[in-house]
């Protein structure tokens, strides 16, 4: 997936607000060397600094990177795929938000990640768990349908896992699990209706792929108008996000 990352920034800013709700869990130390795995923009990367820590922040994206390095020019920025990165000095802690579930090699994310940690440091972070966007998915699986472009349910193109299977996947890679939970958090969509399709234009590009581009708008205000009932209160339009939180330390 290519990302926009202008669009990110004006339009999803969201993404790194609820982040900073995780960053309780990280609580950084002064002095810590802490990695920030999927840094998008770099506005959480800038925060873990204010809080005098060394920090580095790395993403997949060289738009994203480009974008960060713009803006926090004083921090550390690369780019690295998220399953198979390394570092030659190790880290107090990783930190990553809204990112684990673009990435199915959960496995491959787990070993680079207690690869780069000091005996004891932390990996905290939150992403999309089960059921994630359920509600948005099976609209459009319903829209999908009508038009004959799949058949039955959409393949979800993300990672969205269990509290219980994702802390599977943690032990066996290593890690003691010392917190973890799932929960409901309906989130707040910029400009109304037109939120809805922003955020499928953003983020679930691939879903539409088969889709030309003369339609989209047609399926897209059809897949908005199914979750109105349900995604729409007083006015404004949210995702349905469930999220995944956790807290594993490298044993």
């Amino acid at each position: 997936m290519k990302w926009n990352a202008e669009l990110y920034d004006n339009k999803h800013a969201f993404v790194s607000q609820y982040g900073e709700g995780v960053l309780e869990l990280l609580d950084v130390k002064p002095g810590e060397r802490i990695l920030d795995l999927g840094c998008g923009t770099g506005d959480l990367a800038k925060l873990i600094w204010e809080h005098g820590a060394e920090v580095v922040g790395i993403d997949a994206s060289p738009d994203m990177i480009a974008k960060a390095e713009g803006k926090y020019p004083e921090l550390d920025f690369s780019v690295a795929n998220g399953t198979d990165f390394h570092f030659d000095e190790s880290f107090d802690a990783v930190f990553t938000n809204a990112v684990l579930h673009w990435i199915h090699d959960a496995d491959g994310v787990i070993k680079s990640v207690y690869n780069v940690l000091k005996p004891g440091g932390r990996f905290v972070g939150e992403f999309g768990g089960k059921d994630n966007n359920k509600l948005m998915l099976a609209a459009a699986s319903t829209v999908l349908n009508k038009y004959g472009y799949i058949k039955g349910d959409i393949i979800i193109p993300w990672y969205f896992p269990s509290t219980a299977e994702y802390a599977t996947k943690l032990e066996a890679g290593g890690f003691q699990v010392t917190f973890t939970s799932h929960f409901n958090r309906p989130t707040l969509l910029q400009d109304g209706r037109d939120g809805m399709i922003e955020w499928f234009n953003m983020f679930g590009s691939s879903i539409f792929k088969k889709v030309p581009d003369a339609e989209l708008p047609q399926i897209l205000n059809e897949i908005t108008d199914l979750l109105q009932p349900t995604n729409e209160v007083d006015g404004e339009w949210f995702a349905d996000y469930k999220r995944l939180r956790f807290v594993a330390v490298k044993e």
